[in-house]
């Protein structure tokens, strides 16, 4: 039986913690388990946001996995634990696969266990990984990446994509569609596949100068919306709208748009069943073609395969 162990950190975030344990708990093989997980900590109790966990094992477990797997923990936590993070590095050394959901990047790259490799987490902590682990290729725009021994995730969601990703590496297409079924979710989605699959925008900071600009460009993809037409909304040149952006988001005028295009366009492949001509019209762009592109680009699937994935019943195309 193949040995799991979760690593619960301080200030663990529960929702990282219970998708491994639960995921990997539930997998069955010819009616029998097929993983053993066992959640440990650095200390008999730990810290969540809204309640405290008892861990059955401590970082004497660790030495049994063959798989780790690290969540994410809240900003109220500290620099990890000395001891977990060298305990990460034994581990490693040693050939244990180990994985991280969301934020847990953070602690595979204070172990140093990143150094030199792409890694991902959520789309939000990406730049703030970037530039506290400059050795880290960040990729923000991913769901999960494989290293092969060394496995990162975005978001709680994602972390889930991850596990059943290690299923499927570990038993085959099959348990890992029956583990997907169990989850309720599809199994589709590969890592290339982008973070931004919610339909609302990520928000820009509070009190943000950018804030109706934003609001704007959502109530009008369908129209003709230029960086031009931005600045004017904005009162600003095009130059310092450039900078503005930037600055609160992260990207461009343009690329906001294009992205804000794109989760318009899920949400009608989701719940419509308009053809794929009609979807591009209504999300704002120029021709089916530029649409399937940019959709395939930025999501990482075609529009038919996000609509199978995601709408129970065939799309009227």
């Amino acid at each position: 039986m193949h040995t799991v162990a979760v690593l619960a950190l301080d200030q663990v975030v529960a929702a990282d913690l219970a998708t491994p344990v639960e995921v990997f708990g539930r997998v069955r093989v010819d009616g029998r388990r097929a993983y053993r997980v066992l959640v440990c900590a650095v200390t008999p109790q730990v810290a969540s946001d809204a309640f405290t966990i008892v861990a059955p094992h401590g970082l004497e477990a660790l030495r049994e996995a063959e798989t780790i797997v690290v969540p994410g923990s809240s900003e109220r936590a500290g620099a990890p634990d000395p001891a977990a993070l060298e305990a990460l590095r034994a581990a490693a050394a040693g050939g244990v696969r180990i994985a991280s959901i969301c934020v847990g990047a953070f602690t595979l790259a204070a172990a140093g266990l990143l150094d030199g490799l792409s890694a991902t987490t959520h789309w939000a902590a990406a730049a703030r990984l970037a530039e506290a682990y400059p050795l880290v290729d960040v990729r923000p725009d991913v769901l999960y990446v494989d290293n092969g021994q060394i496995l990162t995730s975005a978001g709680a969601a994602a972390g889930l994509d991850l596990c059943l990703h290690l299923i499927r590496r570990d038993l085959g297409s099959a348990v890992a569609a029956d583990a997907a079924r169990l989850a309720v979710t599809p199994l589709e989605r590969e890592g290339g596949q982008a973070q931004f699959v919610a339909h609302a925008r990520p928000p820009a900071p509070r009190g943000s100068l950018l804030e109706p600009v934003l609001s704007w460009i959502e109530d009008n993809l369908a129209g003709e919306v230029t960086p031009a037409a931005m600045a004017a909304r904005a009162g600003m040149s095009e130059r310092t709208l450039g900078r503005r952006f930037r600055e609160q988001t992260g990207t461009t005028p343009l690329q906001w748009l294009l992205r804000a295009r794109v989760r318009r366009a899920q949400l009608l492949l989701e719940t419509t069943d308009h053809g794929v001509e009609r979807v591009a019209a209504q999300a704002g762009f120029g021709s089916a073609t530029a649409f399937r592109d940019r959709f395939k680009r930025v999501v990482g699937v075609t529009p038919q395969s996000y609509r199978a994935s995601f709408r129970s019943r065939g799309p009227a195309v």
